[in-house]
């Protein structure tokens, strides 16, 4: 799609849509990464992607189209096969008596448009539309192959379950791999991982009872039951995914760990492996990951305000920590594959120590522990500063010895980006002093501390309500109501003369489809590690003292953030006391 950077440069300036100056950052740093301008503001927040391609389509006289919430009917998207779509990046949406209107990223592509109007005999008129757009609209295809999942499960479990009733007794690896290579076998795990992916799942559990067998998957962070199978097919089913993570078939005594991946059209799906020994069997526990760890941003990781500009003041920095914190399951490993997603440059050399390497990202060197033959992630990081490193990430910071090696390499010249197992950002510094780290040291080194939790996110199908005086009571025994207002009011999420009475909230509608909820997204604190702070550290103040002036100088807590986000729609009050309260 070509077009005229003068010009569109000039649409962008006139339009409003960025300043002179930040054109000319985006510009020079663009040029630096290989990537236009365009694209470049887009990575860093500066503009939506919608904006951007709605000045294209202006210039390019196309109309532009939204089409995340448009349901698009089966008889029309079926016109263009689900692995075109996805490969090319183009969507049927809607069709008259002999046209058809097209979503997609490339209007130039004419192969893909002619291709189309060949296979359907329509005349095709093509509408540009943003890859967020694209994303949500081709989720539509999976509503018509979820129908045939459990037909096809139904179908091959029946098959398995026959040939099962024969073979209680083989214990063996030979008759284990013989089962585990056998056909319905292998359907039924094939389709089980498909189904998982197109469910948007995180996790998948497969957990014998007495009697049964279930499937369950964690999506948007709760667990649900997926599926019930016969008891007999277990071994067969858990054996073929030994057999993926390349794990020992007859070992059903001790736990394994495991790692396999497969391509699911275009996009590449890793699966991490855990089988643990129970009382009915083993227990197999998949944690899906998503290959390629950019593509984030931290404007939609859900950092705003004063927090976004302080962690961009920490990245400009070349040493010190940045730190972040949280339980199993927060995002915090997401957290820092963006932050080193926006570091990574060519000037600089990017080392990791990681267990395991979640995302695999270009151009930066990422290391796996294994603690089997005594490569932990001390003895990892001891070998990384012998590497001329600029930029070192510990994947998780868990005793001592990894805590001292990270603020050493800190101090001597690196910036060091890691994650911590805490409850909130103020108690970081506390639980470093606890495993031996001398507070001096710590407040020469740490930087920015990141406290997070993830919240599900509200879809479109929600309505506004306001909270009633009890309500407000409620809120103000847990934040402070008056500079959460403040800061909603600063970032012109609200009017100027807003008060709480008249600021509506979201819930999801009670007549609906699904629970009202699709996603997640980070509620953050970001503590800044002030010449205050350093000095209440030095003399051993507790976390609520150091949160309590993190909040003096500015910082929202994650209950706060959260109240934030749910007055500008993304999420709920509910979503949010439960998260916190867990």
């Amino acid at each position: 799609m070509y077009i005229e950077e003068d010009k569109l440069k000039g649409f962008m300036v006139d339009s409003g849509l960025v300043s002179r100056t930040d054109l000319d950052d985006a510009t020079k740093n663009a040029k630096d990464r290989g990537m236009s301008f365009g694209d470049y503001l887009v990575s860093e927040g500066k503009i939506a992607e919608d904006d951007l391609k709605k000045v294209q389509a202006y210039i390019l006289g196309i109309p532009f189209i939204d089409i995340s919430e448009q349901k698009i009917a089966p008889e029309i998207l079926s016109l263009i096969p689900e692995p075109i779509a996805r490969k090319n990046n183009i969507i049927a949406y809607q069709k008259t008596e002999n046209v058809l209107e097209v979503a997609m990223l490339d209007t130039d592509d004419l192969a893909s448009i002619d291709f189309i109007r060949k296979k359907t005999g329509f005349k095709i008129q093509p509408r540009l539309t943003s890859t967020d757009s694209l994303r949500k609209a081709l989720i539509q295809y999976q509503k018509s192959l979820k129908a045939d999942f459990g037909d096809i499960i139904k179908k091959e479990t029946e098959t398995l379950g026959a040939k099962g009733e024969n073979t209680k007794n083989e214990n063996g690896e030979a008759d284990l791999n013989k089962m585990a290579t056998d056909l319905p076998v292998i359907r039924i795990v094939d389709t089980l991982l498909k189904h998982a992916i197109l469910q948007g799942a995180s996790d998948i559990h497969i957990e014998p009872l007495e009697k049964e067998l279930i499937i369950r998957y964690r999506v948007d962070g709760l667990l649900h039951d997926a599926m019930t199978l016969p008891k007999n097919t277990a071994s067969a089913i858990i054996a073929r995914i030994k057999v993926l993570a390349n794990l020992k078939l007859d070992e059903k005594r001790l736990p394994q760990d495991g790692r396999f991946k497969i391509d699911l059209d275009t996009e590449k799906v890793s699966f991490r492996v855990s089988v643990l020994p129970v009382y009915y069997g083993e227990k197999v526990v998949m944690r899906i990951l998503r290959e390629g760890g950019g593509g984030f941003s931290l404007d939609s990781l859900g950092f705003h305000g004063e927090g976004l500009e302080r962690i961009h003041k920490a990245l400009n920095q070349t040493v010190g920590m940045i730190l972040t914190t949280g339980p199993t399951g927060s995002g915090k490993t997401t957290t820092l594959y963006t932050l080193m997603d926006l570091l990574n440059k060519p000037d600089v050399n990017i080392s990791t120590i990681e267990d395991p390497i979640e995302y695999q990202m270009k151009r930066i060197n990422q290391t796996q522990v294994k603690p089997d033959i005594g490569f932990t992630f001390s003895e990892g990081l001891r070998s990384l500063v012998r590497q001329d490193p600029d930029i070192i990430m510990v994947g998780e910071i868990r005793d001592k010895e990894t805590a001292g090696l990270a603020v050493n390499a800190a101090l001597t010249g690196h910036l060091v980006l890691s994650t911590l197992h805490t409850n909130s950002a103020g108690g970081t510094m506390p639980r470093l002093i606890d495993m031996g780290i001398e507070p001096f040291l710590l407040v020469s080194t740490v930087k920015v501390i990141i406290g997070q939790r993830l919240v599900r996110k509200l879809t479109e199908n929600k309505e506004k309500y306001f909270l009633a005086k009890a309500g407000l009571d409620q809120l103000a025994k847990n934040i402070d109501l008056e500079r959460v207002l403040e800061k909603l009011k600063a970032e012109k999420v609200v009017a100027a003369d807003a008060t709480w009475k008249t600021i509506p909230f979201y819930k999801t509608k009670a007549a609906s489809e699904d629970d009202g909820y699709k996603g997640r997204i980070g509620i953050h604190e970001v503590m800044q590690v002030s010449e205050t702070i350093r000095n209440m550290i030095i003399e051993g103040k507790p976390a609520e003292a150091l949160t309590i002036q993190a909040q003096k100088e500015g910082m929202l807590t994650m209950f706060e953030d959260g109240i934030f986000l749910a007055v500008m729609g993304i999420t709920t009050i509910e979503e949010v006391y439960r998260v916190i309260s867990e």
